[in-house]
């Protein structure tokens, strides 16, 4: 009696299983693939197709998800290594690659692990570019690193569905006591840049004062004769007026004294310079010695001409 139920119990538990796992494969065949995201689908073990971003279903029991790709750029760090320089110099190299999945079939079944690939096929690439080029170089030339690890993980992407975008050099860190002398190199460099500086700035300095006292000795021997040519100028002028207004005053006492009446006039304006002068003469304290015919107006007035003319004047007056 208690056999046929036990049957059934069984029999009902195991067509449950299949009904769940058959619900739960049937779920799992229906796919929502992300943007900028491809599935590998594999049937029966083999490759099958790629599903892009969007809805995809798929046969249960046949066909599955073998590998997801992330086809946005993405960024891996490169470990620090010890590289050797040209000059036997040991430093530590880290950087950073910038890949993304151009082909995910390549990159599902062209190697196995194509981050691990890239990051050791980087270093072994810097190791070598490296060993070319001497210590202070290394610093120099990181950019040509870069490129040359790009240009040879290009090459290699081509086959692993890969493109390396770019790759940066992130330190290179040589032996302490190499950094200790290069920033004593460094230090000494400075120190040598300020001191041809200060130089330099010493002698534009010196220059500058030079130019300037030399504008100056210019500026002012130019004034000096501007001076001298404005006075002589004025002098020149001045004796011109001078003689100008002499000439015009001969002139005119000339025209006087060829008037009627001319002679007697000058020879009363003589005569009255004359009597102030010997007015002068008599002041007290005062001693001169005189010509004995000093006092004799008439024989002055006949030296000059003016008494023979003041005669002729008189009958006319």
């Amino acid at each position: 009696m208690n056999i046929p139920f036990d049957t059934d119990l069984a029999v009902m538990a195991i067509w449950g299983l299949i009904f769940a796992i058959f619900v739960i494969k049937l779920f799992q065949s229906i796919r929502l693939v992300p943007t900028k995201s491809a599935y590998i689908v594999e049937r029966l073990g083999k490759y099958h197709s790629t599903l892009d971003a969007g809805f995809h279903t798929l046969i249960p029991f046949v066909d599955k998800v073998a590998y997801i790709h992330d086809l946005k750029e993405e960024t891996i760090d490169v470990p620090p290594q010890e590289c050797f320089s040209s000059d036997e110099v040991n430093v530590e190299v880290d950087g950073v690659i910038y890949i993304s999945v151009t082909d995910p079939v390549k990159a599902s079944y062209g190697i196995t692990d194509y981050r691990y690939a890239a990051i050791q096929l980087a270093q072994t690439t810097t190791r070598s570019v490296i060993g070319t080029l001497d210590l202070d170089r290394t610093f120099e030339e990181r950019d040509v690193i870069s490129a040359k690890v790009v240009e040879v993980l290009d090459q290699a992407g081509a086959i692993w569905g890969i493109r390396v975008h770019r790759y940066e050099i992130k330190n290179i860190t040589p032996p302490e006591t190499v950094k200790n002398a290069m920033e004593m190199q460094v230090n000494a460099e400075r120190e040598r840049r300020a001191l041809l500086a200060k130089s330099e700035g010493d002698k534009q300095s010196k220059i500058n004062r030079s130019e300037g006292v030399k504008a100056e000795t210019v500026n002012r021997s130019e004034g000096e004769m501007q001076r001298r040519i404005n006075e002589a100028e004025g002098k020149a002028e001045e004796i011109l007026t001078i003689s100008r207004a002499t000439a015009e005053s001969i002139e005119r006492l000339a025209s006087v004294i060829a008037a009627p009446g001319g002679h007697n006039a000058l020879r009363m304006q003589l005569g009255e310079q004359y009597m102030k002068q010997l007015d002068g003469l008599s002041q007290k304290n005062t001693r001169v010695v005189l010509p004995g015919n000093m006092v004799d107006f008439d024989y002055w007035m006949n030296s000059i001409g003016l008494k023979e003319a003041g005669l002729k004047d008189e009958p006319s007056r």
